[in-house]
């Protein structure tokens, strides 16, 4: 298992060094700091694409072949993995598209969850305000999303508020938030989501570790990524594993 401090950036710029968690030949494994859009348009905000881009080819960032797995919502921090071939692009993708590449969150949310459970939802689409939101089955564009759902056991959070550990089968677009939005249970800093709450940076969301097989070698990586200063700055202490 591997893992690195995550940077802090009150103000998201892709002038910082990239948080690095995994490199060879064939893919870079980074922790995304929340604030930062994962990919944009030309001339728009800044990236994390283009921060990967400059570590890749300083000289000639435009230049470099960058292929793009998954991606993270701009509020949300953690592991990302970007293939630096085409075929490393495919064979990754190819792997969360089978959902054979697990992933784990941490998050603090509003309310409180008992026990454990499955999110089970059918999601409709993204609409003009940026927003999606859980439809019946059926629903012309709806896609269905799966989670597994657990209390993240030793952390220790506000009164009202409460740690999960996320485990998403599917990955539809903001699925996390609007999953536990629909029960009760907002991401903490996630007023998209009718959080009520406030987190100092992006919201108390953290891709904490991603687990596939090397796109070549075929061994099984495992990559874990540190969560953000405005975590423990925010009165919010995550167990140490």
């Amino acid at each position: 298992m591997l893992s690195v401090s995550c940077y802090h950036w009150a103000i998201m710029t892709t002038a910082e060094p990239l948080a690095i968690l995994w490199e060879d030949p064939h893919l870079l494994v980074v922790n995304k700091p929340a604030g930062l859009l994962t990919q944009g348009l030309a001339g728009g905000a800044p990236t994390l694409e283009e921060a990967v881009r400059r570590h890749l080819r300083p000289d000639d960032p435009d230049s470099i072949y960058v292929g793009t797995v998954h991606r993270l919502d701009r509020p949300v921090s953690g592991v990302i993995v970007w293939a630096k071939t085409l075929k490393a692009a495919r064979r990754l993708s190819a792997q969360f598209a089978a959902r054979q590449a697990k992933k784990e969150y941490w998050a603090v949310a509003e309310g409180r969850l008992v026990g454990t459970s499955t999110w089970d939802d059918w999601l409709g689409p993204v609409d003009e305000a940026g927003v999606a939101r859980v439809v019946p089955a059926g629903t012309p564009g709806a896609r269905r999303a799966i989670t597994r759902v657990r209390p993240l056991v030793g952390a220790r959070v506000p009164a009202g508020l409460t740690a999960l550990i996320l485990e998403p089968d599917t990955g539809r677009t903001h699925q996390l938030r609007v999953q536990a939005k629909a029960r009760g249970l907002p991401i903490l800093g996630d007023t998209r989501y009718d959080a009520t709450r406030p987190f100092s940076n992006g919201i108390a969301l953290h891709a904490r570790s991603l687990t596939f097989a090397h796109p070549l070698s075929r061994r099984e990586l495992s990559v874990v990524a540190a969560l953000p200063k405005a975590w423990s700055d925010d009165g919010l202490a995550m167990p140490i594993r």
